[in-house]
């Protein structure tokens, strides 16, 4: 297979939304749902979810029930993923015989007898939308999924929490926490260096003189928070595990599991520690295994649940 161009990469989040429907951490989510029931407010739900992508999140906020009567934003710095989702809820509706039909910028409403929802899906980048919200903290729950393992926490986590009403949730979900596991092993000293280097890569990334990420996010998130004031309700693993059954991989988890081979190798081509010609081998043997659906792959993650 080919290096992931822009399609690909809305093609590769569509593909991992059932791998992030049974990954997803139920023990925190049950808490998420109870918390939420609990709210003595009258008022809609007022939900904020940062690095939305293509709305995969807010189309499971209404499929498990967590939003009946609410307003959602989601904001993504890609201007496709924003068009995408739009595009994708309004089809959500259409299927749900509820969705109001909204000029281009204007929220979508789903609204049935049971359902009272307005979304919105903005185009922002993530620091240019905190300096523009400084100091309005009026959201009740705020949302990042497989997210804040890709920006500078520490210096994101603490304004972000400031968005939040006193009381308000916050639902941290997917964050990498240090492994990658393919199975079966090629050569065990191979895979372990590139095992290293790859999270290395996510430690050194840069992006618009920021760091951009780190491999370990989850632990540090854990620490972070009780350092930024946050209580934590719940928390737990939340591991991505892909493997083929008796019909080869569900859904079109063969592409996910392709996108993800050529992520390391471009992370990793032209890395002085590496041998190109071992890391080529290598991706390519890693595509054999998945077209003969052998290739078993494990990401660590952790999922996090509190209030401020």
């Amino acid at each position: 297979m080919a290096g992931p161009s822009a399609p690909d990469y809305i093609r590769y989040l569509a593909a991992k939304k059932s791998l992030d429907d049974r990954s997803l951490n139920r023990g925190v989510w049950d808490h998420l749902t109870q918390a939420v029931r609990q709210r003595p407010q009258a008022a809609p739900l007022k939900v904020l979810e940062v690095g939305c992508g293509t709305g995969a999140m807010a189309e499971r906020l209404l499929d498990w029930g967590l939003l009946t009567r609410a307003t959602y934003t989601g904001i993504d710095l890609e201007v496709e993923f924003i068009r995408e989702a739009r595009r994708r809820l309004q089809d959500y509706g259409a299927g749900e015989n509820s969705a109001m039909a909204a000029p281009v910028g204007a929220p979508l409403i789903l609204k049935t007898a049971d359902l009272d929802v307005h979304v919105s899906f903005e185009a922002a980048d993530l620091f240019d939308f905190l300096d523009q919200n400084q100091g309005k903290s009026s959201w009740d729950l705020l949302i990042a999924h497989a997210f804040l393992d890709l920006i500078d926490l520490p210096a994101a986590l603490p304004r972000l929490l400031s968005l939040l009403s006193p009381g308000g949730l916050f639902y941290f979900t997917l964050n990498f926490d240090g492994a990658t596991i393919l199975e079966p092993v090629i050569d065990p000293e191979l895979d372990r260096r590139i095992e290293t280097l790859y999270h290395r890569t996510m430690d050194d990334r840069r992006r618009g003189g920021r760091p951009a990420g780190s491999s370990v996010t989850g632990r540090r998130l854990l620490a972070g928070l009780g350092r930024a004031g946050a209580r934590l309700l719940a928390a737990g693993s939340s591991d991505w595990v892909v493997f083929p059954g008796p019909e080869g991989y569900p859904g079109d988890e063969a592409y996910f599991l392709h996108y993800i081979i050529d992520t390391i190798g471009g992370a990793l081509r032209r890395h002085p520690e590496l041998e190109a010609g071992r890391l080529q081998n290598w991706l390519e043997l890693r595509h054999r295994q998945i077209e003969a659906a052998e290739l078993v792959y494990i990401a660590h993650q952790l999922d996090v649940l509190g209030y401020i």
